[in-house]
């Protein structure tokens, strides 16, 4: 799910600080666009400032909306959260995971009702989707930034399982080549493999690091391992040969 797809829109939240501490919480987690329906007094209290710390511009870029219908209005899957287990409400998780196939591309508004209430019936209904966090019983209530911090996590971890790794992360064939050559020296002067016929458990090794992916670094460091056994192993003949 891409963080930069999603807009967090808050309803009639009842203090400012609260607003703010979800402002940090979005920003933690790399979501930066959020929308306000209904917001509180006291946005540039210095209190209020103080708690989105490192987050000012999320707060000072805040959308005031005059109404949900038109805050979501650009949303292509809009997902309300709800303190009750509704039937068919997702998981934070499941939101994560099937909220980009619903969105088909476009954005995504993650809705949160007020602290003491939460989003009223008619304001669910425009909602595509509900979400529920499933929080312990004996305590069930969590203020609006950890309610928001829930979320957006879930969305940076599936955000991160999803990016493909960037050129360059990945060893070539050549260095992984180069990696097993050293590595076969290094197991022959130790006994390990059978010199004459080496091949059977090289491949076994190539296809080890081929499933492994190994980076450029990593395989330097393979090569260094295997250069380091090889002058353990010298040493060992060596001592024996003295001792003889």
């Amino acid at each position: 799910m891409n963080p930069a797809s999603v807009d967090v829109v808050l309803v009639r939240p009842a203090r400012a600080a609260n607003v703010a501490a979800a402002c940090r919480a979005m920003k933690n987690m790399g979501l930066g666009s959020l929308r306000l329906v209904g917001p509180p007094p006291g946005l540039d209290a210095a209190e209020a400032r103080a708690l989105a710390y490192g987050a000012w511009d999320v707060l000072d870029g805040a959308w005031v909306a005059p109404t949900l219908r038109e805050a979501t209005a650009d949303a292509t899957l809009v997902a309300g959260t709800t303190g009750r287990p509704l039937p068919r409400a997702w998981t934070p998780r499941q939101l994560a995971e099937d909220a980009p196939a619903r969105a088909a591309g476009g954005r995504t508004s993650l809705v949160f009702g007020p602290e003491a209430t939460g989003l009223r019936n008619d304001e669910l209904a425009l909602c595509h989707v509900t979400v529920h966090i499933p929080s312990d019983p004996a305590h069930p209530s969590l203020n609006l930034a950890q309610a928001v911090l829930v979320l957006a996590y879930e969305i940076r971890v599936s955000a991160l399982a999803a990016a493909p790794l960037s050129a360059g992360e990945r060893a070539t064939a050549g260095e992984i080549e180069s990696a097993l050559e050293d590595l076969a020296r290094a197991l022959l002067a130790i006994g390990y493999l059978n010199p004459d016929n080496p091949d059977k458990v090289l491949a076994e090794l190539r296809g080890l690091l081929a499933r492994a992916g190994p980076t450029p670094r990593e395989t330097t460091l393979l090569r260094g391992l295997a250069r380091q056994i090889r002058w353990a192993a010298g040493g060992v003949a060596r001592e024996r040969g003295a001792g003889g």
